[in-house]
């Protein structure tokens, strides 16, 4: 199937969304900091991101925006979940252009489609 880089430092809930990438029978990599990712994205080229926003959302957007202006997770598709009652974070994904932007509590109960549906979209 596909390549997933999950950036979610949040490791109990990283866990969660590995288990289900992999049921969905995903390869899927737990990144949990900057150096991680960059690491990892300089190997391999995913075919998706899922980003966790629910802590430092403007630290994390400027993340990936830097990692992708050096080149790395260029085409890569990103699914960006937040906490369903932070609107500023939300509006934030939005202008960062991600390909689908969720509450966290979606992303737990549907990850797999919502995964299917973003890497179906290609």
């Amino acid at each position: 199937m596909a390549l997933v880089f999950a950036y979610v430092p949040d490791l109990l809930f990283g866990s969660n969304v590995l288990g289900t990438l992999k049921a969905a029978g995903h390869d899927a990599i737990l990144l949990a900091d900057e150096d991680a990712l960059r690491s990892e994205a300089e190997r391999h080229t995913p075919d998706l991101l899922v980003l966790d926003l629910t802590e430092d959302a403007p630290g994390r957007v400027e993340l990936i925006g830097r990692v992708r202006a050096d080149g790395l997770l260029d085409g890569v598709k990103i699914i960006a979940f937040y906490s369903h009652v932070d609107r500023d974070t939300r509006t934030l994904a939005e202008e960062a252009d991600y390909d689908l932007v969720v509450p966290r509590s979606r992303f737990a109960r549907e990850g797999a489609e919502l995964v299917a549906q973003v890497l179906g979209s290609a």
